[in-house]
């Protein structure tokens, strides 16, 4: 019996990262569950089809989220193994240890208040502003969307504030390297910040997210804690980055929207929905393999052969409508997954995107981009959808000049409160009371 077809389709390269809807288009040929090529001779199944994707994501029985079977058939060189590898950390794993490990992240950032989370995303816009809001232009991918998660992260964690240089060093090293040994530098030196991070905490208990991790009733052992720290860090980064600079993209290249957005009839939580339908930051993930050969919608599947879901290809056609036509109940999409391992701070995330765009656009309130957005280059991957670069240019801003900067103290949403007021922390509930989801 032969379960796999040959003509794999490459979701890499610079022809997909510029047009990932035309390979999908090529892939619904093959019906809800499509051969991919994720890397040079790497291949899976991509599941395309909305009520395939739903399927697989809330089947636990036959659908495992441990790589470690699939990954013994890779060179460990291999370029997609970093995203796929199998690790202690609550992305790959079932059951009860998921449950374990979720309920630490999720418990955690329960207790990051709303309105302690805008303040602390509002100084962190604000202190990247600053540093281009005089020249007049800006790299909004590199200067702005990809730093400021890691600005936000390296405050919630506890980490001294004059570390967050650091950290987005790494990070940008680690993305941007032109070749291994750079890579491999920037990784170590992310590993060096993340353990620096964990003895402090080990050290000294303080009000932040690694100190409840070590903290949660769970009782994480060293290596798992950091294990969730790096998870947290990774899976906040990029995806929010990738939904800040997708919807700043889209406004900027629509004059109509992007004014009636500064006039307020429309949100920046509109702006980050319409990214979330149409151009999901991460287009193709959640990782899952078969307990057992298995039929699936159509295509015959064996044990433990990689299967990826495309929440790209699955909102924008979604079962029964066309591509390009939105589902009747007004556009439910799987941009935060679905199942037991659906996203577990989406609030938090939302919160943070919707409130960049906001600052942002607050302060530099004429905004353009100085190259049209069918010009803009993607990054190419199998994974994410995300720019290399979204140049802009506006007038620029100073210090000294009247109303609200990015050097004022005050916000220019009167919502935001200017003090912390954190009440007292709720208890931390048991991970055994926690449900899988």
């Amino acid at each position: 019996m032969t379960y796999y077809t040959p003509q794999a389709v490459p979701l890499y390269g610079p022809d997909y990262a510029a047009d990932p809807h035309a390979v999908y288009d090529r892939l619904r040929q093959y019906g809800p569950v499509a051969p991919v090529e994720i890397s040079p001779g790497v291949t899976a199944y991509l599941v395309i089809g909305y009520r395939a994707a739903l399927d697989l994501l809330r089947d636990t029985e036959t659908w495992s989220k441990d790589s470690r079977a699939w990954q013994q058939t890779v060179p460990p060189d291999c370029p997609v193994l970093p995203m796929l590898g199998w690790r202690p950390n609550v992305l790959f794993n079932d059951g009860e240890v998921h449950a374990r490990y979720r309920s630490v992240i999720t418990d955690g950032f329960s207790l990051v208040e709303p309105h302690e989370l805008r303040r602390r995303t509002i100084r962190a816009a604000d202190e990247l502003i600053r540093e281009f809001a005089g020249a007049g232009e800006a790299d909004l991918v590199s200067q702005y969307a990809r730093p400021l998660p890691l600005v936000l992260f390296n405050a919630l964690f506890g980490m001294p504030e004059h570390d967050s240089p650091r950290l987005v060093a790494a990070l940008a090293g680690m993305m941007e390297a032109r070749g291994p040994e750079e890579a491999t530098a920037a990784g170590a030196e992310f590993e060096r910040y993340v353990l620096e991070l964990v003895a402090l905490k080990q050290r000294q208990r303080g009000d932040d997210l690694a100190s409840w991790f070590m903290e949660h009733p769970a009782g994480l052992e060293p290596e798992e804690v950091v294990h969730q720290i790096v998870l947290t860090m990774g899976a906040g980064h990029e995806p929010t980055s990738n939904l800040v600079s997708n919807a700043l993209s889209r406004m900027l290249s629509n004059p109509d929207y992007y004014g009636s957005l500064t006039g307020g009839a429309l949100t920046a939580l509109d702006a980050v929905n319409d990214v979330l339908r149409h151009e999901p930051p991460m287009a193709n993930y959640s990782a899952h393999f078969p307990r057992h050969n298995v039929r699936f919608h159509g295509t015959w599947i064996h044990a433990n052969q990689l299967v990826l879901v495309s929440y790209a290809a699955a909102n924008t056609a979604p079962d029964g409508l066309p591509p390009g036509v939105d589902r009747a109940d007004g556009g439910a999409h799987l941009a935060w997954s679905a199942g037991p391992h659906s996203c577990p701070v989406k609030q938090p995330a939302l919160l943070i995107a919707t409130t960049a765009i906001e600052r942002l656009t607050g302060h530099l309130c004429d905004l353009e981009l100085t190259v049209p957005r069918e010009r803009l280059s993607w990054r190419p991957g199998p994974f994410h959808r995300a720019l290399a670069q979204l140049p802009a240019r506006f007038s620029p801003i100073s210090p000294d000049q009247a109303g609200v900067t990015p050097w004022s103290n005050a916000s220019p949403s009167s919502s935001t409160p200017q003090d912390r007021t954190r009440s007292p922390r709720p208890p931390v509930s048991e991970p055994t009371a926690r449900p899988s989801a």
